[in-house]
Order: C-alpha cells, then structure tokens, then sequence
C-alpha cells in the first residue's frame, strides 16, 4: 500500500508530494475534505507507537486552545487529532508498511529513499 495524507492548501506537503514521483501511484487522502477515520489513525498509531508522535503542536490551534498550557495525555492527543485535521504532523506518508510522519528533512529523505528501492 502507498499512501499519503496531506492537506492540499499545504504548500509544504504538495512540495513534499513532489519529491515523491508527483504523488504517483499513491492513494491520496487530503485530511480536510475527506476526514481520517478512527480506524485510520488506530493503524497509524500501531506503526509509530504513540498518539503524541503524530500529533503536531505546530498547528495554530495548538496555541489559540491554550493545549501549550496544558499537560496532555495520549487520549488527549488521540481526540484532538480525530476532532481537528490541523493537529495531524503531516504528511503521513505509507509506502508498503512503513510509515513516515512530518515533513523534516530526514523523515522526507527516508521517505524517497524507500520510494527509490520500490522502483
């Protein structure tokens, strides 16, 4: 399975998408106009281990929420995430069972190296 959940008004996964073949023969999930799903995020959560690790504190509600004041848990984490698509670290990228979230420059590399050993 390869596919990638992103948010299409984000400049920063669409040059990410690039990097990897233009998105080809990717499933394609924007998060915003197709929301994940409970499922979806139980898997993701099984690969990476914890709600925290694809949870973004970059999102603007992170702050407007006052969550940085706040000691969260990972039911916390989980909720927020399944209530508001900004707090997924994105993209999450799945290329045949492998999972990698967020979009720093060693994650992305990861990403497209796997890409490259697939072809």
């Amino acid at each position: 399975m390869k596919k990638i959940y992103h948010l299409s008004s984000c400049s920063t996964c669409q040059r990410i998408i690039k990097e990897l073949n233009n998105g080809e023969g990717f499933e394609m999930q924007d998060i915003k106009t197709e929301p994940m799903t409970a499922e979806q995020l139980e898997e993701m959560h099984a690969k990476v281990g914890s709600y925290e690790a694809l949870f973004s504190r970059r999102a603007m509600k992170y702050r407007g929420m006052g969550l940085h004041e706040k000691t969260l848990g990972e039911s916390d984490y989980k909720q927020l995430i399944l209530e508001e698509y900004t707090f997924l670290k994105r993209p999450v990228i799945w290329i045949d069972g492998e999972i990698f979230v967020g979009n720093t420059k060693k994650v992305v590399a990861a990403a497209v190296e796997k890409l490259a050993g697939l072809a």
